[in-house]
């Protein structure tokens, strides 16, 4: 066994490629592109050391072109969620007496692996799964991941560097143990870093994890696996099902050595599943550790004194990248009266020149929403803005489901701050804008803290010092994460650490040693090297 104070490598953001015109990396990603689409694949569940097949098979097809098919997945039920719960404790023992660095080389490996050979391909899985374009895949699938598992590990390391003091004669020690039990990884389909961190980040710790992954996300997942395998992970450390949510819930949440929850997705879900925990509490045996990143309804507030273009490309990127897809993503704005008319010009003119339609071809900023019921639902909404009265629809509102879930990205301006789509969130591309009088700023700051019971992401343009100083302090318990003279997006690891609190989750800090602090129970040991022999202090003797 090895023996020492080891220093893990110091982790550096990876780099993003731009896959510009005649880069080595755009024509690497669209071979990748051209493979990926020319097979049909066969993703397992993957329970302790096997793959196992139900026969029951779901197909997979891209947003964007849903007369293809990209492969199928195979289904399980109760009972496989029973055996991967079975198989984690099974291989519990092993890895968690595993030493640190070893788990470390992993997750290190697994870093380097999605750097270098598998880049393209979840790159590629990212982007024909889940509709997004080449530089949003970029950013999510290979450079997220890559960053959570590399700062990590570091941040494992300084937690277990974190150690009391000791008074003469005794050692004093801080061990960090895994969890007793196994943990639950419950991942959405939007981000495929995201869909790794939530399972490795707790396996990093020493934990076993049973992972149910999005059925809109398991393509790109089943890539997440191959290169953990490829990485050395022992079987059953991770256990990947595809079970329906409430079928995995019935068994997970009624096991007696149900130790947490990783969670990414529904406020309506999360709320729920912590309803199940807390009406199942005599049942475990620790208390479950409840970590859970949710929905949001994200603003942009713009000040008089803000710069126009800066305004109308945080409004165009921050609503409409990956579709307004992210938890992250601007859906409400508050602009002043004074800028509204050259805000409004830009975006429209911005807009305009946007291209919509599938993956493979560069051009397109724009692909499709995830799937029909999310097409549906923003479609609804979009007819009846159209109907309303006091909603005007600014840009957009077009939408078709022919070959892809296309909606048009949409602006609607509202006469009243409290209308539906300014309070809702609808996780799709459409921006709602309120117009205040420029002396309206302050009333602005409050009506944006009530509107909604999200709390995830916002921020404030302004050259304006005192307003920035205003919105910063007035609005400090409405976004986890608050932007100065940016958009609300575009959290990087290591740098803005993401979480929302009120209705976005518990706050735990994705990409910081903070979430991982929650895989861990700490045992404090005390050695005393010369014990006492009598039980009298000397305050007990005699004058």
């Amino acid at each position: 066994m090895s023996k020492g104070f080891f220093r893990v490598p110091e982790p550096q953001n990876e780099p993003v490629y731009s896959y510009a015109p005649g880069t080595p990396e755009r024509a690497k990603l669209k071979e990748a592109l051209a493979n990926a689409r020319a097979q049909e694949v066969d993703i397992p569940l993957y329970i302790g050391d096997r793959e196992v097949r139900t026969g029951t098979k779901r197909a997979i097809r891209p947003p964007h072109d849903h007369h293809h098919i990209l492969g199928y997945y195979h289904e399980g039920d109760a009972s496989h969620v029973q055996e991967a719960i079975e198989a984690a404790l099974t291989a519990k023992p092993r890895w968690e007496a595993l030493p640190w660095e070893e788990r470390a080389a992993i997750f290190l490996k697994a870093a380097e692996l999605i750097a270098g050979p598998y880049r393209y391909k979840i790159n590629a899985a990212t982007m024909l799964g889940q509709s997004k374009n080449a530089y949003q895949a970029e950013i999510d699938s290979a450079c997220e991941l890559i960053d959570f598992l590399r700062f990590n590990v570091s941040y494992m390391a300084k937690i277990y560097d974190i150690q009391p003091n000791s008074s003469p004669g005794v050692w004093n020690r801080l061990e960090q143990r895994p969890l007793e039990g196994f943990v639950f990884a419950l991942t959405p389909f939007n981000f495929t870093a995201i869909a790794g961190n939530l399972p490795t980040s707790a396996a990093m710790m020493g934990n076993v994890v049973v992972w149910k992954p999005s059925e809109n996300q398991v393509y790109a997942a089943q890539v997440i696996m191959d290169v953990l395998k490829e990485a050395g992970l022992p079987g059953g450390v991770i256990n990947l099902i595809n079970v329906d949510g409430p079928v995995a819930g019935d068994v997970v949440f009624s096991h007696p050595d149900f130790a947490g929850i990783h969670f990414t997705g529904s406020t309506a879900v999360f709320q729920t599943i912590w309803k199940t925990i807390g009406n199942s509490i005599a049942t475990y045996k620790s208390y479950p550790r409840i970590v859970g990143e949710t929905g949001g309804k994200d603003f942009i507030l713009a000040h008089p004194s803000a710069d126009v273009e800066a305004v109308s490309t945080a409004l165009v990127r921050g609503a409409f990248e990956y579709q307004g897809q992210k938890c992250s993503a601007a859906s409400r704005a508050y602009l002043p009266a004074s800028l509204w008319a050259a805000i409004r010009e830009k975006v429209v003119q911005d807009l305009s020149t946007i291209q919509m339609g599938p993956v493979e071809d560069f051009g397109n900023f724009v692909n499709a929403v995830i799937s029909e019921r999310s097409f549906d639902k923003l479609a609804r909404y979009i007819d009846q803005a159209r109907n309303d009265e006091g909603v005007e629809i600014v840009a957009g509102g077009s939408y078709d489901k022919t070959v892809g879930y296309f909606i048009q990205p949409t602006v609607l301006r509202v006469d009243d701050p409290q209308y539906v789509t300014m309070c809702e969130e609808l996780f799709g591309p459409v921006l709602t804008v309120y117009v205040y009088d420029d002396d309206e700023y302050e009333a602005m700051l409050d009506i944006i803290d009530k509107t909604s019971i999200y709390a995830l992401t916002g921020s404030i343009l302004s050259r304006d010092r005192y307003a920035i100083e205003l919105a910063t302090t007035r609005l400090r318990n409405a976004a986890g994460n608050f932007y100065i003279n940016d958009k609300p997006t575009g959290a990087v690891v290591g740098q803005q650490p993401f979480g929302g609190a009120r209705g976005s989750g518990t706050n735990d800090k994705a990409g910081s040693e903070l979430n991982l602090l929650r895989w861990v129970s700490a045992r404090t040991i005390k050695e005393t090297f010369d014990a006492p022999k009598n039980y009298r202090y000397p305050f007990l003797n005699p004058d």
